[in-house]
């Protein structure tokens, strides 16, 4: 008993398992990655800092890039399984260090100077956040970065326009798609759309600022009633998302009282999306939407329809850029970086519960499909049914 015990005792004291996977509260990779990938943790002091290798040996110089999380989330975890995917298709000699620098400016710049100390070839900076204080910050990095997982960087000011490029070490890659885009596509489902409630965290600075507002002002000048559903305590946003969806529905009803004209609008704010039961246990017959494809999801608890850039999609993007910045080529020449068209996805389920009608080129176009009881029959553009 002494034996086995002593045993089970050093196996949880193990950082990593054998098949790669790591016990983190911060980070956690899907199969796709896992399978080319193995992680550990260098330092058994430091729990902010994992080394991400190959599983097979590619020949030629090892060059190391430095992952730059603020925080653990889910949306992290796929944009990194997507990146390390891509990645394990090329015949580059490269390993990852995924750090998280807690939102501390002084742990993340004492990391921007051990990167240039060893050598590091790429940085990727992980989340809107992360990207507007480096970019505020250390905007003069030598090395080359690219940005995942954070929204539009000409919204944000950061960028002049989509076609330039930074002129700098930066090469950007927005998580939304063009404005113009998405209101074409909101106005081919909604002809005759009256009103519309923009569901947002008040806090979330980058989602208000390029997803939000944009879109309301734009929305506004075209006649459309906007509707502003703002949480502005993430941690009571289910409490507050029930209200406030409720008081959307009636004053809808005020100027449409079939509800025949009018949407609700999920900007890319976790605290908001996360509360989807929520906010379609609230909604009545309005459809509700998102800009982020994620929403849209097995089940009832989903949005009918998505209209916007899916953590992947951007995710491969940053793959892309960062290989070619590897194989040579400037960061500050690249343009931002648009994933166009955007990627759609549909829940019928939920279409059928409140009889909305598709467009067919949504169908067509959509990657990801739910079904008339919520399964799903498409997945990244393949179809789930003959599996």
């Amino acid at each position: 008993m002494r034996f086995i015990l002593t045993i089970l005792a050093l196996l949880t004291a193990m950082p990593a398992h054998a098949s790669g996977r790591l016990a983190s509260d911060w980070f956690a990779l899907g199969e796709r990655a896992l399978q080319h990938w193995s992680v550990s943790q260098p330092d058994p002091a430091d729990d902010r800092r994992l080394l991400i290798q190959r599983k097979e040996s590619i020949a030629g110089p090892l060059r190391r890039v430095m992952v730059i999380y603020p925080r653990k989330s889910s949306a992290y975890d796929t944009a990194m399984t997507a990146i390390l995917a891509d990645f394990a298709a090329r015949r580059l000699s490269v390993e990852f260090v995924a750090v998280n620098y807690d939102t501390d400016a002084r742990r993340g710049a004492a990391l921007l100077d051990e990167a240039k100390r060893d050598g590091v070839a790429l940085l990727y900076a992980m989340g809107s956040e992360t990207v507007d204080w480096m970019y505020q910050k250390h905007r003069d990095i030598a090395i080359p970065v690219v940005t995942v997982c954070a929204k539009d960087p000409v919204q944000l000011g950061q960028m002049p326009d989509y076609e330039s490029g930074s002129g700098n070490s930066f090469a950007f890659t927005s998580l939304n798609p063009l404005l113009e885009v998405q209101i074409e596509y909101l106005r081919e489902m909604k002809p005759q759309l009256k009103n519309i409630a923009i569901l947002v965290d008040a806090k979330n600075a980058s989602a208000v600022e390029t997803q939000a507002r944009p879109l309301a002002e734009a929305l506004s000048r075209q006649g459309v009633t906007v509707l502003d559903v703002a949480v502005t305590d993430p941690v009571q946003a289910r409490q507050q998302l029930a209200g406030l969806v409720s008081q959307a529905v009636a004053q809808m009803r005020q100027t449409d009282p079939t509800l025949e004209h009018s949407l609700f609008w999920i900007t890319g704010s976790t605290s908001v999306f996360a509360e989807i039961a929520t906010i379609t246990a609230h909604s009545n017959r309005v459809p509700v939407l998102s800009a982020v494809p994620e929403v849209v999801q097995a089940g009832r608890d989903s949005a009918v329809l998505s209209i916007g850039v899916s953590f992947e999609s951007n995710a491969r993007l940053a793959a892309v850029y960062g290989a070619e910045i590897l194989g040579g080529r400037k960061a500050g020449e690249m343009k931002v970086g648009v994933v166009s068209p955007p990627d759609i996805a549909v829940n019928f389920r939920r279409a059928r519960e409140i009889g909305l009608k598709i467009p067919f080129a949504f169908f067509e176009a959509a990657s990801f499909i739910y079904d008339a009881e919520g399964r799903p029959v498409r997945a990244d553009g393949q179809d789930m049914t003959a599996r």
